[in-house]
């Protein structure tokens, strides 16, 4: 059976991610089994000299700075692109764009005066500069465009930039998303950081524990993750790799609240719904469910009722590796694609970092403790932000 069989098939050909736990796709996949990191997840050994020179690095916010680089490893995995330029494209999402340097010059206005405002501030903090950035890097002059859904953001850039291959516009996508909203200046703390714990949506604890009965909240990350989809002819026609198959997407708003999920998770079982029949498959055809996860109380429930809804309990293994990455915003539904892909190629699933007492409450089957070999089919991903934004992605074993 050849799974999502339509005009136009397309295929995962090349993986690059920053994280807080590698940086690589090796790297971080080997990370996603690994102890889970303490405190904030900073990616601490990131260089962006190794992607920028010291001038424009200087000129780019560092969420920009994760997009470019998270594209570069990802079209080096790949190999030579034989599409196009105009046939080539970039969707590539963020969450709050450049607030580390928003926050920095607020900063010097302040202590400074107005003329020692960078004249690079707006396009500095624009949400847009990471997708631009590559695009204007490796000339792909096709659709170049941002998706700013919050903390569905990605996995939305990745379902957009599938359908423009599915629908014959590209033949190659660069699609990702990628966050860098944590970073303090001087002596003040992050604005962002500030927000959320204020909010009180972050763990006091410092621990992330998706699904656990003592979740307390998310533990914020940063980074980014680069996929290149391509159709299947022009992927076949250079002998690439092929990681996986993106075989169905969707979007759905909840209109409920800003920050609360919808009852039940209402417009997240629609969201799942939605993307399996745009694979056409069924719910019982789905073998795997990379989970949004974040930790906080109300939205791990509403999710594991809203897999309930779709596909029975427990349903298919379900894991969250927020557990392990933290949660990226705008960049964790990417990192969480390219973790499926990986697991699609290594028929093996990570656990859920941090979940030692799955909630009583909570009735999937939370994969924990230690990793779960399985045998490849079609896997979900899924995400959902602030705003009611949902988006769900679903990938298969590349068959000929």
């Amino acid at each position: 059976m050849v799974f999502g069989a339509s005009v136009r098939r397309v295929v995962v050909t090349g993986l690059g991610v920053v994280s807080c736990v590698g940086i690589g796709k090796d790297a971080f996949f080997e990370g996603l089994f690994g102890p889970q990191p303490s405190g904030e997840r900073r990616v601490d050994d990131f260089d962006p000299l190794l992607y920028f020179d010291a001038k424009d690095a200087r000129h780019t916010d560092r969420f920009a700075q994760f997009s470019l680089a998270s594209a570069t490893l990802a079209l080096e995995d790949a190999g030579e692109i034989a599409s196009d330029p105009l046939r080539s494209g970039v969707i590539f999402g963020s969450g709050v764009g450049g607030l580390t340097t928003l926050q920095e010059q607020i900063a010097t206005l302040i202590e400074k005066g107005p003329r020692r405002v960078s004249p690079f501030l707006v396009p500095m903090i624009m949400a847009n500069a990471g997708a631009a950035a590559i695009s204007m890097r490796f000339g792909f002059r096709g659709p170049c465009e941002t998706i700013v859904t919050a903390c569905a953001a990605g996995t939305q850039s990745i379902g957009a930039a599938y359908r423009l291959i599915k629908y014959g516009r590209c033949d190659t996508v660069v699609t990702g998303g990628a966050e860098a909203a944590m970073s303090p200046v001087g002596d003040m703390p992050s604005i962002g950081i500030t927000a959320f714990t204020n909010m009180t949506a972050l763990s006091s604890s410092g621990q992330s524990r998706p699904f656990d009965i003592a979740r307390d909240g998310f533990v914020i990350a940063e980074g980014g993750a680069a996929l290149i989809l391509e159709e299947l002819e022009c992927a076949r026609s250079r002998g690439a790799h092929i990681y996986a198959e993106v075989i169905g997407a969707a979007s759905t708003a909840d209109a409920y609240h800003i920050t609360a999920p919808a009852p039940e998770g209402a417009g997240a079982a629609e969201c799942m719904e939605l993307a399996i029949k745009d694979a056409g498959l069924s719910p019982s055809d789905i073998v795997h469910i990379n989970g949004h996860g974040t930790a906080t109380p109300p939205n791990d429930l509403a999710e594991s009722q809203a897999i309930g809804t779709v596909f029975g309990y427990p349903g298919p293994p379900v894991t969250s590796i927020k557990g392990v990455t933290g949660h990226a915003l705008a960049a964790a539904g990417a990192l969480e694609a390219a973790c499926l892909a990986l697991c699609l190629e290594r028929g093996v699933i990570p656990p859920t970092a941090g979940c030692e007492n799955v909630d009583p409450e909570i009735h999937i089957d939370v994969v924990f403790g230690k990793p779960r070999a399985f045998i490849p089919g079609p896997v979900l991903s899924n995400s959902f932000g602030f705003g009611g934004h949902n988006g769900c992605l679903v990938f298969a074993p590349f068959e000929n």
